[in-house]
Parts: structure tokens; sequence; C-alpha cells
């Protein structure tokens, strides 16, 4: 779970689908479909189906060096990995762009 301080941040769905949680509430993106998070809401996503493409733009952008520190390209952009939310949370302190929360309002399953 997280926010962005200073940016709205919308998710189009390229391919596959997600489970946004926006502010408590759950709601299916599927493949076309958009979702806006306002500045400062909280909300988090979890990804449904293999293969899943998300564009994600923010409003304002700027938030470029939070994603290059946070994140690292798998081999071959094939497959998945761990999500590492202690890099992630160490990115958005040294970079802005997001504040962590909490742990993801999912089950584990």
């Amino acid at each position: 779970m997280h926010t962005h301080p200073d940016s709205d941040e919308t998710l189009y769905i390229l391919a596959g689908e997600i489970l946004m949680n926006m502010d408590g509430t759950e709601h299916r993106v599927a493949a076309g479909g958009v979702t806006i998070a306002p500045r400062g809401v909280p909300h988090a996503f979890k990804v449904l189906q293999e293969g899943t493409r998300v564009l994600c733009l923010h409003t304002p952008g700027g938030a470029q060096a939070f994603y290059f520190g946070a994140s690292e390209p798998l081999a071959d952009g094939k497959g998945t990995g761990p999500v590492d939310f202690d890099r992630i949370r160490e990115s958005g302190r040294l970079n802005g762009g997001i504040e962590l929360l909490g742990p993801p309002p999912f089950p584990e399953n």
C-alpha cells in the first residue's frame, strides 16, 4: 500500500488484468482499462494474469528517478521476480515519488 504525494498515477492496462485497491475498495481492471489514483490516495495493485503489461503515467512527471532506483530489469525481460519492498522504500526516500504505507492489502495466494 502506498501513495504518491506529489503526482496523480494513471495505470493503463495493455494486456492481462490487475486487482486495484484504492483507499480500501477493490476493482478488477482488464486489458484496455484505465484506473487513476489521485495524489495522496492510498492504493496498491496486484497482477492477476501472467503476461500482464501496464503503462504507468505520473502527472506531473518526475518520478523517473524513483522507478530507476526501485526496479531492475528481469533477465531477457521474461519471468517474474520477488518484490524488494526495502529497495522500493529506499528509492522513495532518496528520490521522492512514493511513500510506502504498509504491506499490500491482498492475500498471499
